[in-house]
């Protein structure tokens, strides 16, 4: 018998000292359908009581199983009776044509999550890609000297936005990429070896994609601040494909298109150049790093849909998230999404034709609000399920996490005046003061709908 090896993703500087830690990182299914196989062997499994993996069959995600962890191993028979209630797997589509594609990195001071970001795109297994390092409003030129010290490759190209806020580093990224594609990521993340891969078959599924995003997991769970962020985001989760189209919206977000957390995440997603240019790039007035603190990610994809271009959620286009690991930094980033949602709710409610379209959408949604408050006795997020946490907090964690909570909603009443400050300080898509979201018309046309190919 031989033991199979699994090793971690996203390996952290210790071992955890919180009880319900996992241990994060992914199987092949047909590896423990392979004949001779033992125990499944973990690496580094230190302080780990249980394990959460990610299950593949060569490209294509099945799901996650979570089962315990005994003297570092998982029992196998155990381990394959979880993954036996798993969905059937579906693969992703073969590209005929595999687009060239930029990678656009953007960072602002933190070098040393740069470097193993930076490594694991460069160790990529595609045909035909470049990088650009995009240096944030730096303080320092550690960003700089590293790119130029330590990776020294034909592929990589280093430039400097230094204007604060996320979507001005990507409109830089975008104004530096030759791809035909254009694929955004973040410092804080480990991509995995098919990335690219993955997104193509997203781009695949038809000529009218403009956009893919791709699945996002916590590539650790060391403390309890991890896992309740985790339990409650949908984008790491969203382990099927999809196509989503404005003319056909899906019945189970009434909300469409103004669905969050259904089209993915900012630390993952592609656009076709041509399109991302055609739209005016991103929108400075959000984003980490300005007033607003985010909603960059879900006012691109919202006008992707209402431009009349198809999205497509594809899992097997996979990147491994670091979560904020303590209270300071998830309030921050809480605040950011309140402030982030609530300025991008503004901008929805400005204009006349996005704001038409939401009052449309409202009264199912609330339909389906209530229906699943009687059957489940609680809200839900009509973006989504979110995964209950089990693991053990301890009451004060408790009580601060809910406060954090609390401050995060109250960040959405913030949200219009700084949206308006933003616009007034000119704020706006790349070569234009401002834009409207709405649909582009075009002559003989649905208002609501014009499809444009990419």
């Amino acid at each position: 018998m031989t033991d199979l090896q699994l090793v971690r993703p996203m390996a952290g500087s210790a071992a955890p000292s919180w009880g319900g830690a996992l241990w994060v990182g992914e199987v092949d299914v047909d590896e423990l359908t392979r004949p001779g196989v033992g125990d499944v062997v973990l690496a580094a499994p230190e302080g780990h009581r249980a394990a959460r993996l990610l299950v593949r069959r060569g490209r294509a995600v099945l799901g996650f199983v979570e089962a315990p962890v005994v003297d570092g191993r998982v029992p196998l028979e155990l381990l394959r009776s979880e993954v036996a209630a798993l969905a059937t797997v579906v693969v992703p589509v073969e590209p005929i044509h595999l687009p060239s594609v930029t990678v656009v990195l953007c960072t602002r001071d933190r070098p040393g999550h740069l470097r193993g970001a930076l490594r694991s795109v460069l160790e990529l297994d595609y045909p035909e890609f470049d990088v650009v390092v995009v240096d944030n409003a730096a303080a320092t030129t550690e960003t700089r000297d590293l790119v130029r010290t330590e990776f020294d490759d034909p592929r990589v190209r280093y430039t400097a936005e230094p204007v604060a806020g996320l979507s001005s580093a990507r409109n830089a990224g975008l104004a530096a990429a030759t791809g035909e594609i254009v694929a955004f990521t973040d410092d804080d993340v480990i991509v995995d070896g098919q990335w690219l891969h993955g997104l193509a078959s997203g781009f695949a599924q038809g000529e009218d994609v403009a956009c893919v995003s791709g699945l996002v997991p916590s590539g650790e769970l060391r403390t309890p601040v991890q896992r309740f962020f985790d339990d409650r985001v949908s984008w790491s989760q969203n382990t099927t494909t999809r196509v989503f189209r404005l003319d056909e919206p899906p019945v189970d977000l009434p909300l469409f298109p103004f669905s969050v957390g259904a089209f993915g995440t900012g630390a993952n997603f592609a656009l076709r150049r041509p399109v991302a240019l055609l739209l005016g790039g991103f929108d400075t007035a959000f984003g980490v790093g300005t007033p607003t603190g985010g909603g960059e990610d879900l006012d691109v994809f919202t006008r992707v849909l209402l431009a009349g271009h198809a999205l497509v959620v594809e899992p097997s286009a996979l990147v491994w998230h670091r979560h904020r690991s303590d209270l300071g930094a998830l309030r921050v980033q809480a605040k950011g999404y309140g402030t982030g949602l609530g300025a991008w709710l503004t901008k929805i409610a400005l204009d006349p034709v996005t704001l038409r379209l939401a009052l449309r959408r409202a009264p199912g949604a609330i339909r389906v609000l209530a229906a699943k408050r009687r059957v489940e006795g609680a809200p839900a997020d009509v973006a989504g399920p979110s995964r209950a946490s089990s693991a053990p907090v301890d009451a004060d964690l408790t009580r601060e996490i809910a406060r954090t909570a609390r401050q995060e909603l109250l960040s959405v009443a913030l949200g219009p005046i700084l949206y308006l400050r933003q616009r007034r300080r000119g704020a706006g898509l790349m070569g234009r003061r401002s834009a409207g979201t709405g649909p582009r018309r075009t002559t003989g046309a649905d208002p609501s709908v014009a499809r444009r190919s990419a």
